[in-house]
């Protein structure tokens, strides 16, 4: 059981020291137990007539009760005052225009074009994680509880309230700026490098310690995310369980007259009041509950001799289909690693997919695209669109021939959001002044390599591959 009574009734807005000595629970999918108080934790049941401290006992289920046991993901959160303690939800004004819920023609457009986009600015005005959100694309609704959304923001600025997603989960990959996130389990900083998800229906808010902030959120509707499974790889590798952090309970005990919860529902903004910070949760146990991981602590496997083997081996985190084998969403990491496959053409390959792939970049540069992929901007190819590298990478790699030798990919991590499902675009990020109009120009350049002379083919052992 976790304990920290040095971060119990204290101001939210902490020091940089208090958030860079945080302690976090190790697991993934675990059970966890944490009070910010000994005792606060009732011993022998969940809901007792009198709970200890005279707290509330509210639970927050994340799966229908009668989920199967290995898929029941519920938290028990003992708190001050009941999150049920506040006045009637109400339309946020002004609305936010660029938030999407139900992907369908009145709110969003088809393409299959290639896209691209540039990193965006920072705001103007003071904006917080809430105002800096927007919608890139996504398929299906979520009030019909299927589907992802995929969004990106830009911030300068901490919030003043909490934010709750009744939607779905929150995948955050932040590419500038660190977050600090106080949740109702507690508290945890997320660096650039680092994801953090967020799981439906938890409160929390987003402090800005670097300033201005900005990167890439998946959403998904109806389903957790989970590891993949690992199959031939054996019992380890990818990441693993360890690695990922979750919080460990602090709370805030003060009067706090008209803080504002502002709560996203079918992708539209509602905002209630209340007297009292929603952080008041002294102890809780479950396995419901936000947690984020280090991507550097992901585990690659590569090819060791011939090839390129798909993404799909990069898989740090999946939120699964009923179909084997399909997924609603993976996330999907290419980091740094060894190359060191022999007669191959080592980037990524010229590819068709049935799958929808949306990327961004955090750091470096990515190995298929030379130029015009920036840290911060975003891609999208969608269903059975054809991509790959641009002619730039093609023709240095194909320059090297057979000697290429060993090399290794440094400083760079590039990412994947691949969906089974066909992404609509929002009007908004097709009109996006940081939207690349010249992106197919980067395979425009690819020339026909071929020759109808024998002495030209490749050879394979003591036979000319022939057409």
């Amino acid at each position: 059981m976790a304990e920290n009574p040095s971060h119990s009734n204290i101001d939210i807005e902490s020091t940089e020291s208090s958030w860079s000595n945080l302690r976090y629970q190790s697991g993934f999918g675990n059970n966890f137990s944490s009070e910010a108080k000994p005792g606060a934790l009732p011993g022998d049941q969940n809901n007792p007539l009198l709970c200890p401290y005279g707290l509330y006992a509210e639970q927050i289920s994340g799966t229908p009760f009668t989920a199967p046991r290995r898929l029941n993901q519920r938290s028990w959160l003992y708190r001050i005052k009941p999150s049920v303690t506040h006045e009637p939800f109400h339309p946020r004004s002004p609305p936010h225009h660029r938030l999407v819920g139900d992907f369908n023609t009145s709110t969003s457009s088809t393409t299959p074009t290639q896209l691209r986009w540039k990193p965006a600015d920072a705001p103007d005005s003071p904006t917080d994680f809430v105002d800096g959100l927007y919608s890139v694309c996504g398929a299906g609704s979520s009030f019909l509880r299927h589907g992802f959304a995929i969004h990106m923001y830009t911030a300068n600025k901490s919030m003043d309230g909490a934010f709750c997603n009744a939607d779905g989960d929150f995948l955050i990959v932040p590419q500038e700026g660190r977050l600090w996130i106080t949740t109702e389990c507690g508290k945890l900083q997320v660096s650039p490098g680092e994801i953090i998800v967020l799981p439906q229906g938890f409160r929390f808010s987003i402090n800005l310690p670097d300033g201005p902030s900005r990167g890439y959120v998946a959403e998904i509707f109806g389903t957790h995310f989970q590891l993949p499974d690992l199959g031939p790889i054996g019992a380890n590798g990818l990441a693993g369980e360890r690695d990922f952090l979750s919080p460990i309970a602090w709370f805030e005990d003060r009067i706090h007259p008209g803080y504002t919860i502002v709560q996203k529902f079918g992708g539209e903004l509602f905002t209630a009041k209340q007297d009292f910070s929603p952080f008041n949760v002294v102890a809780w146990h479950g396995n419901y509950v936000p947690y984020k991981f280090d991507l550097n602590k992901f585990c690659p496997f590569n090819t060791v001799l011939i090839d390129h083997g798909d993404p799909s081996i990069n898989t740090v985190l999946t939120a699964p289909t009923d179909k084997p084998g399909v997924a609603l969403l993976d996330f999907v990491i290419f980091p740094p690693r060894w190359l060191v496959a022999e007669h191959t053409f080592r980037p990524p390959y010229y590819h068709r997919n049935c799958m929808s792939e949306f990327m961004g970049l955090i750091y470096g540069q990515y190995e298929a695209k030379a130029d015009g992929f920036l840290p911060g901007g975003a891609s999208l190819h969608s269903c059975m669109t054809p991509h790959g590298p641009d002619t730039k990478t093609y023709e240095a790699t194909i320059a090297h021939g057979e000697d290429a030798g060993p090399s290794r990919i440094r400083g760079t991590m590039a990412f994947m959001f691949e969906s089974s499902l066909i992404p609509r675009v929002c009007q908004w990020s097709l009109e996006s002044p940081h939207l690349d109009p010249d992106y197919y120009q980067c395979w425009i350049g690819l020339k026909s390599h071929f020759s109808c002379n024998e002495t030209d083919a490749p050879i394979k052992g003591n036979s000319v591959l022939r057409v």
